[in-house]
């Protein structure tokens, strides 16, 4: 039984004996003065009836009877008679008054009136006539105390309402603090450490305030732990002096970015080469030329942050890189690209020039066929005076169609007629399914195409909360029918426009016995950018049960701190700290240390973009929790025998 409950019952309990109690005191007392009362009277009516009768002329038995008859006929009477010596009645008038039914027979039977019956002598002179005893009736005292009764309960009920309602209040007021470390209690049980204000009841401050200090220890453990990895992870992925990803981490993001089918496996890429380095550090020395270069790294970083999903790398010690995920705006890439480019080379002109070259990036795009053509793209910038920017003239994509109205017009049908959900696999240790990965597809001349053609025509149009929504139904449908656990994307239109996430939560009313299989994961940068439509989504989402989670974690995991309390499930670490782990002691000390971080926060870990098989064993015994990429597909595919 809980505390308020016990309080509770302590409460009524209490209030029962008191006002019972007081009921009872009160209707014993009111009975004794009663029976008192009548007593008296009964004496009293005695003896002036007798002295009446002793005092009269006529003294036969007619004329004592007439004034017997006179007394008792004023009705409040039971009994009147005159009996001799011996207790033989001479005279005799008993009451035949039917019974009063406005007192219930229990409470008569329950009081029951025990009064004496009042006597006094009769005499004629000195001769003894008889003895006279009067007994009054009891069914006013009945009636009097019955009604005494009914207004002292009354008083009693009210006077427990009352009670109750201030003991509601008190309790009310005792529950509250209780309530809060309750919950703070159960949250610290789920690995998310908050800090409740403090009551004012004195022993429920003390143990606040003690699980206080428990949260914030932990926590400042924890954003120490998260920081001490987030070190390593810079000094193993990152330049030492500009602080961009190494040429390696570079080309395996760009690597999974071309694999993977989702928002990410398209965008915008761009080489910028610093000339002259050697000219430049002999000039003005080398902590001069690291600055400019650090300054180069920041400026492409603030381009990266204003799209949203961005990373910069150092490919060498004059070349970088620039990838833009997603949907970009070529025309807006290369202003801004310009803009800062020329801005640096002004500022260190006439020795640092900074060509670049610009072009866009598709899935299933070789990789190394990119880059040869941007490297000749490159080239020819450096041969162009100022600071030249040329367009990357790789082989693109077949046009499906070449007005908005047209594609408009085509995705409209496209969803209207359905979406196709991709199915890769998620595996744990023992090679169990914990989901899908479910990029979404369109049906578009007759193709199902994935996202990487159809998305940037999405964000351009802006249909991605039709096509957010078109996802949601397709995912519970499946989940429906086949009971299986779907992991879906959605945009950053989806957790910022409100009908997106109201269409989702109706959704999820509709079959809750669906919501445990739906698993939603959103990329880090939208989680970074957006925190507070991101906490938004979760707080709507978590009473139905669904399992909420960020994909391509890598500079955000020094956050997961300030982002425990919104009840994640699980994190996919960025396929740039988890491929080749096997080979890379390094990052297996990085790993291990986020897998230990998240499963002190019950957060479960993912590396995803694994593509060799060995990676999938050193994974795991790094304590990760599951795996995904081509290398998983395959297994997966193997083993089902496909």
């Amino acid at each position: 039984m809980s505390l308020i409950k016990q309080l509770w019952l302590a409460i009524i309990v209490i209030l029962l004996i008191a006002l019972g109690g007081s009921l009872l005191v009160a209707v014993t007392g009111s009975r004794a003065y009663i029976e008192q009362e009548l007593e008296i009277k009964n004496t009293d009516n005695a003896n002036v009836l007798a002295q009446a009768i002793s005092n009269a002329p006529n003294q036969d038995l007619v004329g004592i009877e007439l004034m017997i008859s006179a007394q008792f006929d004023t009705g409040y009477y039971r009994k009147l008679q005159l009996v001799d010596g011996e207790g033989r009645p001479i005279i005799q008038r008993v009451s035949e008054v039917a019974e009063d039914h406005s007192v219930p027979g229990w409470f008569r039977q329950l009081i029951s009136f025990d009064v004496p019956s009042g006597s006094a002598a009769v005499q004629d002179g000195w001769t003894l006539l008889g003895t006279l005893e009067v007994d009054s009736t009891h069914a006013f005292a009945y009636q009097s105390l019955w009604q005494s009764t009914l207004r002292m309960a009354g008083w009693f009920v009210a006077a427990g309402a009352l009670s109750l309602l201030i003991a509601y209040m008190l309790v009310r007021h005792i529950s509250r603090p209780l309530k809060t470390v309750t919950r703070q209690a159960h949250d610290i049980g789920e690995r998310r450490f908050t800090i409740a204000p403090l009551p004012r009841t004195l022993e429920l401050r003390e143990v606040s305030e003690a699980m206080n200090r428990l949260s914030e220890s932990v926590r400042e453990m924890l954003e120490r732990e998260s920081e001490q990895i987030d070190r390593l992870r810079r000094q193993l992925l990152h330049d030492a002096i500009t602080g961009a990803l190494t040429r390696d981490a570079f080309i395996d993001r760009l690597s999974y970015s071309l694999e993977q089918d989702g928002e990410s496996s398209y965008g915008i890429i761009a080489l910028i080469r610093a000339t002259d380095l050697a000219a430049l550090n002999e000039r003005r020395g080398h902590l001069h030329t690291n600055a400019v270069l650090s300054d180069l790294c920041q400026r492409l970083t603030a381009i990266a942050d204003a799209h949203g999903e961005g990373y910069v790398g150092r490919l060498n010690g004059s070349d970088f890189a620039l990838l833009l995920c997603g949907n970009v705006d070529e025309a807006w890439a290369r202003e801004r690209l310009s803009d800062n480019l020329s801005a640096l080379a002004e500022q260190n002109s006439p020795v640092l020039r900074l060509p670049a070259a610009l072009g866009t990036y598709h899935h299933g795009q070789s990789r190394t066929t990119l880059m040869s053509a941007l490297d000749g793209a490159l080239s020819m910038a450096e041969t162009r005076p100022g600071q030249a920017i040329e367009t990357c003239r790789h082989a693109e994509q077949a046009a499906l169609y070449h007005s908005r109205a047209e594609w408009r017009s085509a995705l409209v049908e496209a969803m209207e007629h359905g979406v196709l959900l991709g199915q890769y696999p998620v595996l744990d240790r023992q090679g169990s399914l914990l989901h899908h990965e479910a990029p979404a597809r369109l049906n578009i001349k007759g193709e199902w195409r994935q996202a990487g053609t159809f998305m940037p025509w999405i964000a351009r149009l802006r249909l991605h909360d039709s096509l957010d929504i078109r996802v949601i139904d397709t995912a519970l449908e499946t989940i429906h029918h086949h009971r299986q656990p779907l992991g879906i994307n959605l945009s950053h239109a989806a957790i910022t426009q409100p009908n997106v996430v109201i269409a989702l939560q109706q959704r999820l009313s509709a079959r809750p016995d669906s919501a445990p299989f739906l698993w939603i994961e959103v990329p880090e940068s939208i989680a970074r950018a957006d925190l507070e439509s991101f906490r938004y989504l979760c707080q709507s989402l978590a009473p139905f049960g669904c399992h909420l989670g960020m994909e391509h974690v890598g500079a955000a995991f020094r956050q997961l701190g300030d982002l425990r309390d919104l009840g994640l499930s699980y994190i996919k670490i960025d396929a740039t700290l988890c491929r080749g782990v096997s080979h890379r002691p390094e990052q297996q000390t990085i790993l291990r240390g986020m897998a230990t971080l998240c499963h002190s926060l019950a957060i479960k870990a993912i590396a995803e973009g694994i593509d060799e098989d060995e990676d999938i064993e050193t994974l795991f015994e790094l304590g990760l929790d599951g795996v995904t990429g081509p290398a998983v597909s395959a297994r997966a595919d193997a083993a089902s025998g496909r």
